[in-house]
């Protein structure tokens, strides 16, 4: 069912059960009120016959002033006279009032009984129920027609979000709600739609750029590959040794160098679908301790070091194990054949003397190089996919997914000035668990 016809019916099934509560109310409280004003006029007359008794009128005279539309009013005298008209029969709808003048000549120890027919509110009563009766129905025919109109005016705005999606759909792009008031909750409803797909456009915009330049850096190994297969198979066996090493190994460098590339670009996309840690508990100074022994028998010219306590947390180490991998690749690259890389460890408050401490709140971890730096204006840049630094031998995919690594983690990985304020590089990584 539509919202539309849901919201009138709902709207007038509300008005069924108001409506008649509405209506008995009205009707009992008009009952009660008619009840107290009859009594409060039937005692009202029978206190002005006692002054009127006290002021001696003539009982004449006393009837007449008394009496009143839809009231009957008989005076008995101590003789048995009786002046006014005869009184109603109490058994047929008849409200009396009867009492004893206690004052005047002729009228003390007269009775006097006032009667009025309850006939006149009951008939008032059936009237007012049946104005009752129509006037709901007419609510009600009145309320849904309005509903039905009102909603159309209403619900406009869900209309049209529901147009814009469907053109979306079908390949239209750049439609937008822009609704005139934001106050509103379809107004805060259609502002949101619109941030959404400026959202969801700009995401389109950058995997498309991001496909784009996927390609271009896949094109480069695999003409590299075409280039030496078919150099290979043009030159044919009486190929010079010489010739045939050097066409096999740039064969073999660059199925690595497309490899490596698409086994980056299959992490990336495991961390925007949400990357499933295996998280356990992680000695991070061996872990650092690890990969810089690694770095060592690639680049005997390198001085390594790795300072600070030895800190347990609960992650994922293949995952650490790649952005400190990362990390110190990109630091080797940047310092050349020779330089110093320095990988400190300190618990989240900066105490670099705390001792192995299991279920730590955080950890920082800073790589810093004696290198040529990063320039502050490209420090976020860097972190950006298939952006290449000035010394960069990569793909342009490691910090990216180092970072991702890090922010599934809870932490975060930036690029800092080196807290020696020597020059270099330094990259921050902050761990929580």
């Amino acid at each position: 069912m539509s919202l539309r016809r849901r919201v009138t019916i709902t709207a007038l099934l509300v008005l069924l059960i108001v409506l008649p509560i509405t209506g008995l109310a009205v009707k009992a409280i008009f009952d009660a009120q008619a009840e107290r004003n009859l009594n409060t006029l039937l005692n009202g007359r029978a206190q002005l016959a006692q002054q009127l008794a006290r002021q001696n009128v003539a009982p004449n005279n006393l009837v007449r002033r008394i009496d009143a539309d839809g009231i009957r009013v008989t005076l008995t005298l101590r003789n048995g006279q009786v002046i006014g008209a005869p009184p109603l029969d109490v058994d047929k709808g008849t409200r009396q009032v009867k009492t004893t003048l206690t004052a005047g000549q002729r009228t003390r120890g007269a009775t006097l009984i006032l009667s009025a027919d309850t006939s006149l509110l009951e008939g008032a009563s059936r009237t007012l129920r049946r104005v009752l009766f129509i006037a709901g129905a007419a609510a009600l025919l009145i309320t849904a027609v309005a509903l039905i109109l009102g909603m159309r005016v209403a619900l406009a705005p869900l209309d049209a979000m529901t147009s814009l999606a469907r053109s979306i759909a079908a390949g239209r792009r750049g439609g937008r709600l822009q609704p005139t008031r934001r106050d509103t909750e379809l107004g805060r409803t259609a502002a949101a739609f619109d941030e959404m797909l400026d959202s969801l456009e700009g995401k389109e915009q950058y995997m498309r750029q991001f496909v784009a330049d996927a390609a271009h850096e896949l094109r480069t190994p695999v003409t590299g590959l075409q280039t030496a297969a078919e150099t290979l198979l043009q030159l044919g066996p009486d190929a010079p040794t010489e010739r045939r090493e050097e066409l096999e190994l740039l064969l073999v460098r660059e199925s690595r160098r497309a490899s490596t590339l698409v086994a980056d670009l299959l992490e990336l996309a495991r961390i925007d679908a949400g990357l499933v840690l295996r998280r356990q508990p992680v000695l991070l100074k061996h872990l650092a301790q690890t990969q810089a022994d690694r770095v060592r028998l690639m680049a005997p010219g390198h001085t390594i070091q790795v300072t600070g306590p030895e800190l347990e947390i609960q992650a994922d180490p293949d995952r650490l194990t790649q952005i400190l991998a990362n990390l110190l690749d990109n630091a080797r690259n940047a310092t050349g054949d020779h330089g110093l890389i320095e990988v400190v460890l300190s618990n989240a408050t900066g105490d670099s003397q705390v001792a192995l401490s299991n279920h730590l709140g955080g950890v920082r971890l800073i790589v810093q190089d004696n290198g040529p730096g990063v320039r502050p204006e490209d420090r976020e840049r860097i972190f950006q996919r298939l952006v290449h630094g000035e010394r960069s031998r990569g793909s342009g995919l490691g910090l990216p997914i180092a970072r991702g690594f890090a922010r599934a983690h809870g932490g975060d990985l930036i690029a800092i000035d080196r807290p020696d304020g020597k020059p270099g590089a330094a990259f921050l990584l902050t761990l929580t668990p």
